[in-house]
């Protein structure tokens, strides 16, 4: 692929990461739950620390020519989230029909639609390093895509449980 070719799949990177970002700052801004706050605010610093990644991945390419290796070395792991606490309490405090719970699940598929694209470009490059760095990216995402779909799973089972939809 040309050098401009990859650049625009790193700006394109950037603007995802910079979407994903704006929707957690507005989740965690409008919602009332202060628990759903933390979580949407973390998920959001975590796109800020994407962004800050790719941005500069992207200038040591146009200089170097190619991926700057000791940053993705450098780079925080994957399980900022995995560290926040979901809290029983803190799912019933949503509502499965409410703000916070359609936001959720904008947001697994905007996970979902980041996780296929940075998958998708490490399958077709053939440049060892773009295809970690995509891997890696795609990992990370995988994470902020288990959270959301665990808790929307626990919403889900919280309105068959609190609607008498169980079969038994």
């Amino acid at each position: 692929m040309s050098t401009e070719g990859v650049k625009d799949i790193l700006k394109q990177a950037i603007i995802m990461e910079h979407r994903g970002k704006s929707l957690y700052e507005q989740v965690a801004a409008q919602t009332t739950n202060e628990d759903v706050r933390k979580i949407f605010q973390v998920m959001a610093d975590e796109e800020q620390t994407h962004i800050d990644f790719l941005q500069k991945q992207l200038k040591h390419y146009g200089e170097a020519g190619r991926f700057d290796r000791n940053e993705l070395e450098k780079a925080p792991g994957h399980d900022a989230i995995a560290n926040t606490i979901l809290t029983e309490e803190m799912v019933q405090d949503i509502s499965g029909s409410g703000f916070e719970a359609a936001a959720i699940s904008a947001a697994i598929d905007m996970e979902t639609k980041s996780v296929e694209a940075y998958s998708k470009r490490a399958s077709e490059t053939s440049d060892p390093h773009e295809k970690e760095l995509f891997e890696w990216l795609a990992n990370w995402e995988k994470g902020h895509h288990k959270l959301l779909v665990d808790l929307n799973k626990q919403l889900t089972e919280k309105i068959w449980y609190d609607n008498n939809f169980w079969p038994f």
